[in-house]
């Protein structure tokens, strides 16, 4: 029997998608502003350990690093210790509107959540050579921060990050994310105890829905930006979307 489900159909990618800087603060607030429950964001760990909100392994595409930190900086964010990177402006390269936004931490992420009753997935993002020890930190840190509230859900397309969450949080949800449906990934979930399937909407038919709800997981997608794939999803009997388009889909249910 599948175990009861907290979390709502509708997930806000990264915060609100490409309306406000991605995996920021500002980005949560927008997301919310359209009536999202459920936020998805990414998470690493910087030099000495600290849990904080980024997609890329590399800091020039979302910040001003290239200019912050100097000439011969190391462009990987895991290289840097959290006091750098708190200097960064994480929102500029975005629109001037949101110019001097900070990268958040997990801690930042979790005390706005917890403030107003939203949920949480947590993509375990690690700075290559590190996944384990991410996996480890970030369940961790969440455990801490979300005790006696509605869990984070853990995904990550990196088995060995999910089995360092698993090793330090057991009791936190635990979801694989796949790109494709590669050799082993069945069992895969099972050893890792997960609660859901996350997959690339375009690899989701009706067998596979049927496979993942008989092993008692929920089957979720990303990312989900056209009404089409949505309402074929639906049709599916599918159980979240993760979409950038916070201000198409209403998010009811």
């Amino acid at each position: 029997m599948t175990p009861p489900w907290p979390y709502p159909r509708w997930i806000a990618h990264r915060g609100a998608g490409k309306l406000a800087p991605e995996n920021t603060l500002a980005a949560f607030r927008v997301g919310a502003g359209h009536g999202y429950r459920m936020f998805e964001c990414d998470v690493k760990l910087s030099r000495d350990g600290v849990p904080f909100l980024m997609h890329d392994a590399t800091l020039e595409r979302t910040t001003n690093a290239t200019q912050a930190l100097g000439p011969g900086a190391s462009p990987t964010g895991g290289d840097h210790g959290w006091e750098a990177l708190a200097r960064l402006d994480a929102g500029g390269w975005h629109s001037r509107q949101y110019a001097g936004e900070p990268l958040p931490t997990l801690e930042n992420i979790a005390r706005f959540c917890r403030a107003n009753g939203h949920c949480l997935n947590i993509e375990i993002k690690p700075t290559p050579g590190l996944e384990e020890a991410t996996g480890r930190m970030v369940g961790e840190h969440a455990a801490r921060l979300w005790q006696g509230q509605v869990p984070p859900l853990l995904s990550s397309f990196q088995p060995s990050a999910l089995a360092g969450a698993q090793a330090t949080a057991p009791q936190l949800p635990r979801a694989l994310l796949l790109d494709t449906l590669w050799d082993g990934w069945l069992d895969t979930a099972r050893q890792l105890g997960c609660v859901a399937i996350v997959c690339n909407h375009k690899l989701w038919d009706a067998a596979l829905v049927r496979r993942t709800h008989a092993e008692g997981w929920r089957a979720l997608s990303y990312t989900v930006n056209d009404e089409e794939a949505a309402q074929r999803l639906i049709a599916l009997g599918t159980d979240g979307i993760i979409t950038d388009r916070v201000d198409l889909f209403a998010p009811a249910g």
